[in-house]
């Protein structure tokens, strides 16, 4: 399975993830605030992440991460 990691407290909630989602991954704010007022983009279905990066490259604060074939630990 594929990871997208956001850095809540790095988001200023631009919207680019939501908007160039190939797969519609990344939906949506959470309902907590950062600590700089935003309300941060959140993961809503990791199993549909095709891994393609497109979140991770159009995010101006750096706050994305996308691991490719990530295996949980302990499983």
């Amino acid at each position: 399975m594929n990871l997208v990691k956001i850095d809540a407290e790095k988001c200023k909630e631009c919207g680019y993830c939501i908007n160039f989602c190939p797969q519609k991954v990344v939906l949506g704010e959470s309902t907590g605030i950062n600590k700089k007022g935003y309300f941060p983009a959140i993961v809503v279905s990791m199993k549909d992440c095709i891994a393609c990066g497109t979140c991770s490259r159009m995010c101006p604060e750096a706050a994305i991460e996308v691991i490719r074939d990530f295996e949980e630990l302990g499983a």
